[in-house]
Parts: C-alpha cells; sequence; structure tokens
C-alpha cells in the first residue's frame, strides 16, 4: 500500500492554488451579491453580518476574512453595482443615432434603479471611514474615465459636435446625476421625475452634424480648427 502510493504523481500544487483563488472568487461574489440586496433592502444598520452570510450560503467567519468588517463589505457591494450600472448605461445608449437620444438613454438608465442612491449611501460612509475612501476614490475614476471613452467613440462615430470635452462631459453627467438622485430619493420622486430633471439638468451635450462633418470630432470651445478624430481623444481606463 505504502508503495502503491509513494508511486502516485504528487499533487500539482499550482492547480490547487488556482482551484483555491477560484474558491475564493466565487465566495466573494455570492457575499456580495447578497450583501447587496439586503442593504438596498434594509440599510447598513438593519442588515447584520449574519443576515448576509444566510443569504450568500455563508458562514459568518467568512464575511470578516473576505472584507474585514460590515461597513467594508457595504462600500464595496455599493461600488460594484455602480461599475455595473455605469456598463448598463453604456450599453443601453450604444445605439442612440443623436446626441439628444444617447443623452435621453443614460437619464433614464441610471434612474431607474436605486444604485445611485445606494453608492451616495458608500460616499457619506466613507466620511467617517477614510479607510475605505481609496476604494470610492478608484469607482469614482473608473466612472469618468470609462464614460469619457464610450461618449468620445460616440461622438468620433457619429460626427457629433460636442460642447465639452468627453471627459468633462462624464465627469459632468455623474455629478448631475448623483446630486438629482439623491434629491429625488429625498423627495421620494418617481424614476420618470427623477429622469425628466436630470435632463433638464444636462441640457444639450452635443449637436449632430451632417455632410463630411460626419466623418469629424470638432470641439465647439475650438471653433479656430477641426481635430480629426483619433484614439488620442478617447480618455483611456
Amino acid at each position: 500500500m505504502g508503495s502503491e502510493t509513494a508511486g502516485m504523481p504528487a499533487p500539482d500544487p499550482k492547480h490547487a492554488v488556482r482551484a483555491t483563488r477560484s474558491a475564493g472568487r466565487k465566495m466573494r461574489s455570492q457575499l456580495l451579491d447578497g450583501a447587496s440586496r439586503l442593504f438596498k433592502e434594509r440599510g447598513l444598520s438593519g442588515t447584520s453580518i449574519s443576515d448576509i452570510a444566510a443569504a450568500a450560503d455563508a458562514f459568518p467567519s467568512q464575511i470578516t476574512y473576505y472584507f474585514r468588517t460590515k461597513e467594508a463589505l457595504f462600500v464595496e457591494a455599493a461600488c460594484r453595482d455602480m461599475l455595473y450600472l455605469a456598463r448598463a448605461t453604456e450599453q443601453a445608449a450604444l445605439n442612440a443615432l443623436t446626441p439628444r437620444d444617447y443623452t435621453h438613454a443614460l437619464a433614464e438608465t441610471v434612474t431607474a434603479t436605486d444604485t445611485v442612491a445606494f453608492f451616495a449611501e458608500a460616499l457619506t460612509l466613507t466620511r467617517r471611514r477614510q479607510d475605505l475612501a481609496p476604494l470610492v476614490e478608484r469607482t469614482i475614476e473608473r466612472l469618468h474615465s470609462e464614460g469619457a471613452r464610450a461618449y468620445a467613440g460616440q461622438v468620433e462615430r457619429h460626427g457629433w459636435r460636442t460642447l465639452r470635452a468627453p471627459e468633462e462631459s462624464s465627469r459632468r453627467f455623474w455629478a448631475v446625476a448623483i446630486g438629482v438622485i439623491v434629491e429625488g430619493f429625498a423627495m421620494g420622486r418617481a424614476a420618470e421625475e427623477m429622469c425628466g430633471e436630470l435632463l433638464r439638468a444636462l441640457g444639450e451635450q452635443a449637436t449632430a452634424t451632417s455632410g463630411n462633418d460626419g466623418m469629424r470630432l470638432r470641439l465647439v470651445g475650438n471653433r479656430n480648427r477641426d481635430t480629426s478624430a483619433s484614439s488620442d481623444e478617447e480618455t483611456s481606463s
């Protein structure tokens, strides 16, 4: 028996590490999924670690192992949901043919869920927990950079004349959206009302062009020259 065991190949340690990492990622994802749902329904104070563990089919100790505290889990769940919403927003606006349709698709998507309000709670929490601020900062920067890249791509694709640089437009959109949605939830406004208010606050983002201008990206603030659309106009993430 001993000779048979000795003759068997040793297990691959790299495979074991990969399996462990895969299981860890899956567990973290399950915990974030369960926490996100409960935090949105009950808030931070109304949700216990044992509630989250039960929702994720996990042990409470696994929450402290992966996230240390309930507050850290709250912020990470809110940040992850916000990035998912940003991706969904870009997808919803992808087929817009005019600047107005593009802005409307963005506004309609971000006001249709409570994700922005959830994220705003995470922003408030980091005022007291500065150790959690770096995650929020990275999330905001990704919102801005990916939004700018998506908008620049649409401007280049359709030849729109944009009123602001893509980076400025993206930052302005998210700043206005967060403000309008937080106020809307505080006032008990419906999604349609928030969408309308967001559209009014944003105003025109760009104008459509025709003819040869359709192949060029031109910033209105730089009227003395046309800038050919290129990858340099896009902000990378």
